[in-house]
């Protein structure tokens, strides 16, 4: 046994697989709680906080450089009151000290370290730090003397360091100005300057893949018919899909891209990616009518379905980048390997197609499939063919290798935004199979991480623990919201309404409007953020949920709030705007042309089905979308949407209703109508 004979720290109890990958240190961890920072008082110490996750491979590498090494720790523990933080447990504290790196730093990333007093007043911090310093890094051994030293002979300097910096983060400059339409052509303007256009993307290198931004610039295609902004994620999709940031023999995207042209990654493969990258593809194939997002899309659903659902039906979190303690070698293949598995003659096809050869390890595309094809004198169908068969045999190799970590906590927060993708899916590829797993996540979630008042939990590892933060209601609202419209299971739609009042009540800013990232605060400042990171901020989906359950229950009260939201944030969002993609996206459903839609017919009726097909065949994103079913003497659908009550049939047969900025049209029953009603 690994651990045999050593003596857990304070971390042994806990439940995040981060924390628990830290039991075994000799590092006295703490986990972050008052006993810590009482322990530090009592003891007059520093706190030394240490902010990772179990995927990260720089987390990994500075563990075993120090974390695990005898002689750090003791210095550490002399000196210290050590605190380590899962950030994907704690998003709130990693929050608000990665702020602090980056006032602090001019940059940020993980492992976060950040070096405060008891009270919490941070004077120094940074990310990755090796035992001993090298290149002008400073180096863990001279750090630690160095902050002991400081600490007995400078400590009032250290904490009004620890003042300015809080100070400085304390500096919010709200809004309260309106927000108008030209904020969609600066966000574009921004993202246009950004975007490279040899390789699709935004900036240089590292490349993140920042699917928001296409989400936006699909909308922005949308309402300005911009064809610069579709070519911009089509470029993207297509370099993304053919680089090594793609797994393609096992499906799923990595992380990120430690290069410009996609090729190199870094591996780990991340819960909430796969939700957004599902949804960029199949936009944009609901969009182009391209086969090849469709194509991308599914084979992400089967990567997640395969490896990331928990027996009961949630979601894990995240596989990591490392395995037998080196990054990416569960992908690498050597051609001698290939050659074994496949033959020669295939391995040869496999050199052409994914770039392998004696220095290139990582499976790539140099080229899109038609233009190999052409150079090989055989169809694109038989070369896919083949390609797939080749495919399934690396794959079934590639199975006995020693697998990655798999961090098999279940986030509420990001479980919401799979359940949001494959609802989305389900609907744009007519898949019944994807709602239904979402469905029986929502379900997990519901029977598993809501208390008894109905107030969310945020993780579930062998039972629910944290209370949620905005992001966990947000999202999971969202994916309420979408599986509903994928399945018209109105307990979904019920359970949304129900967790956004809870919301309301719970993370409201009374004052100024917008949502606390906190419904509590141990900290020095109670957030609130509008900033899109990995994953989109939680204000933008809230709002955009304000928006549509206004529209379905015809409460004015929750689109005047989303009004509000949208003044608290506007300075921020008017100076950075192409960081702010998800919010102007929402942004878009409250100022450009959305559409309620309610599909009035029985269930079972073969016409009724077409209806939803044929609306569900045109992209337009800014939409609600009802079932009233006529064949029920009375409908629950009234009762949440009482303007559905006189939505009828017409002459006997299921109707379409459609209304567009407060004005509703003349229903139609002909499926070839439907159409021109959102022209």
């Amino acid at each position: 046994m690994e651990n045999e004979g050593k003596k857990p720290n304070h971390l042994i109890k806990e439940k995040s697989p981060y924390l628990l990958q830290h039991a075994y240190n000799p590092v006295d961890w703490y986990p972050w709680g008052d006993k810590a920072f009482d322990k530090a008082r009592k003891e007059n110490k520093p706190i030394f906080l240490s902010i990772g996750y179990s995927t990260c491979h720089w987390c990994h590498v500075m563990a075993r450089e120090s974390f695990e090494d005898k002689e750090v720790a003791e210095l550490m523990n002399e000196t210290f009151v050590s605190i380590k933080v899962d950030r994907e447990e704690r998003p709130d504290v990693d929050s608000v000290y990665m702020r602090v790196c980056q006032i602090m730093t001019g940059s940020g990333g993980w492992p976060l370290t950040v070096i405060m007093t008891p009270e919490k007043k941070p004077f120094f911090a940074a990310t990755y730090l090796p035992k001993k310093g090298r290149g002008g890094m400073p180096g863990m051994m001279e750090l630690i003397s160095a902050v002991k030293k400081l600490w007995g002979e400078q400590r009032e300097g250290l904490e009004s360091m620890g003042d300015k910096v809080i100070g400085a983060i304390k500096e919010f400059h709200y809004g309260g100005e309106d927000i108008g339409e030209e904020i969609f052509l600066e966000t574009y303007k921004e993202l246009r300057q950004s975007f490279d256009e040899q390789y699709g993307g935004f900036g240089i290198s590292p490349k993140f893949p920042t699917l928001h931004n296409l989400i936006f610039l699909l909308r922005y295609w949308k309402r300005s018919g911009n064809e610069r902004a579709l070519h911009m994620v089509e470029k993207t999709l297509q370099a993304m899909r053919l680089g090594g940031i793609y797994d393609h023999i096992g499906f799923g995207f990595h992380r990120y891209s430690t290069d410009r042209y996609w090729h190199v990654p870094h591996f780990e493969k991340m819960l909430y990616d796969q939700a957004i990258t599902t949804i960029a593809y199949a936009e944009s194939y609901l969009a182009t009518g391209v086969g090849y997002y469709r194509k991308t899309a599914e084979e992400i659903i089967s990567y997640v379905t395969r490896e990331m659902v928990s027996p009961e039906g949630g979601f894990y979190s995240a596989e990591d980048a490392d395995s037998e303690g080196k990054e990416g070698l569960f992908y690498f293949w050597d051609i001698e390997e290939i050659e074994r598995v496949i033959g020669k003659d295939d391995a040869g096809m496999v050199s052409k197609v994914f770039g392998i050869d004696g220095e290139n390890k990582i499976p790539y595309m140099g080229k899109p499939m038609p233009e190999i094809a052409a150079e090989e004198g055989i169809s694109e169908e038989d070369l896919s063919l083949k390609i797939e068969e080749i495919r399934k045999k690396l794959f079934d190799e590639r199975r006995k290798r020693i697998h990655p970590g798999k961090d098999d906590k279940i986030l509420t927060s990001w479980n919401g935004l799979m359940i949001a993708s494959l609802s989305i899916a389900s609907q744009i590829f007519g898949e019944k199979r994807y709602s239904e797993i979402a469905g029986k996540a929502a379900d997990f979630i519901m029977k598993n991480m809501l208390t008894e008042k109905g107030e969310l939990m945020h993780m579930y590892r062998g039972g629910a623990s944290i209370p949620a933060y905005l992001d966990d209601y947000a999202f999971f609202i969202w994916g309420l919201i979408e599986l509903y419209e994928a399945t018209f299971d109105i307990n979904f739609l019920e359970k949304a309404i129900e967790l956004n009042n809870k919301l309301i009540e719970k993370f409201w800013d009374e004052n100024r409007g917008g949502f606390y990232f906190t419904s509590e605060n141990e900290l020095f400042i109670k957030q609130k953020e509008s900033i899109d990171g990995a994953i989109p901020s939680g204000n933008s989906i809230a709002m955009l949920n304000m928006l549509r359950i206004g529209r379905i229950t015809a409460d004015s009260k929750l689109e005047e709030m989303a009004y509000e939201m949208a003044k608290a944030f506007s300075r921020e969002v008017k100076n950075f705007p192409s960081a702010h993609t998800s919010f102007v996206s929402s942004l878009d459903f409250m100022l450009g042309q959305s559409y309620e839609v309610v599909i009035a017919g029985d269930c079972s009726s073969e016409k009724t089905l077409e209806m939803i097909e044929e609306i569900r065949r045109i992209y337009v994103p800014n939409k609600i979308v009802l079932l009233k079913p006529t064949e029920q003497d009375s409908s629950p659908i009234t009762a949440i949407a009482p303007f559905t009550e006189n939505m009828n049939e017409i002459d006997g047969s299921p109707a379409v209703y459609v209304c567009r900025r407060y004005a509703c049209q003349s229903p139609v029953k002909d499926l070839d109508k439907i159409k021109e009603m959102f022209d």
